[in-house]
């Protein structure tokens, strides 16, 4: 393994493209992306304000995507090796991305989802490429996507998890058939917890919309580092 710290910085170093990047893309479907602060100079620091117009209300708050960044690279450091931590990397800093921006504005789009896609079936073979457990990457890629594809037509789950279950199914596919059925499991375990949590605290009514990306991501978490 590559060791939690090495993760956490890895994690800190991303922070502010990864936040300059949330605040371009958290805007709602059918809207242009937010243009005013280009990637590289909004939320050079953990304030998130911008240097060119000066807003800071547009960004998530302050320290939340320093934190969760390096919370998820101690993780993945854990379960990194020389093999797997570019897909890990990738992997989990799309992860932080994307549950930004489906927290901020229910999407997960695919001007993100699809790169991610893309990312990964370009880093397996590095991670590993043995025949039999590539094939099983690319099967569990599909049965992911099959399954939350056509739940998406039956409950209140958006494309866009159909679209990102596809990545997470081939990186939990290196972990065996265990890890790719328990990250479905945890994913729906979570959701349903902070769906509760949000009632009660009454932060979401009976029909309001949840993003169900964090918990999809968040799942597929769970269930790598129980892999190990």
């Amino acid at each position: 393994m590559i060791g939690p710290w090495a993760g956490a910085l890895i994690g800190l170093a991303a922070a502010a493209p990864l936040r300059a990047a949330v605040v371009r893309h958290a805007v709602p479907y059918g809207e242009p992306l937010r243009l005013c602060c280009p990637a590289g100079r909004f939320g050079r620091l953990p304030a998130g304000r911008c240097p060119g117009c000066g807003d800071r209300a547009a960004g998530p708050a302050p320290g939340t995507v320093e934190a969760v960044a390096a919370a998820v690279g101690a993780a993945l450091g854990l379960a990194a090796d020389p093999g797997t931590a570019a897909l890990l990397c990738w992997a989990g800093l799309f992860g932080v991305l994307l549950g930004f921006v489906d927290t901020a504005v229910l999407r997960l789009p695919d001007a993100l989802t699809l790169p991610l896609a893309a990312g990964t079936a370009v880093l397996l073979p590095f991670a590993d490429h043995r025949p039999a457990v590539l094939l099983r990457c690319l099967l569990a890629a599909a049965a992911l996507g099959l399954l939350y594809g056509g739940l998406a037509l039956l409950v209140p789950i958006g494309l866009g998890d159909a679209k990102l279950a596809p990545s997470l199914g081939a990186v939990l596919g290196l972990y065996g058939w265990g890890a790719v059925v328990s990250g479905v499991f945890a994913a729906f375990l979570l959701g349903g917890l902070w769906g509760v949590l949000l009632l009660l605290t009454r932060r979401a009514g009976r029909g309001d919309a949840l993003p169900f990306g964090p918990p999809l991501l968040l799942g597929a978490l769970v269930a790598l580092l129980a892999a190990l």
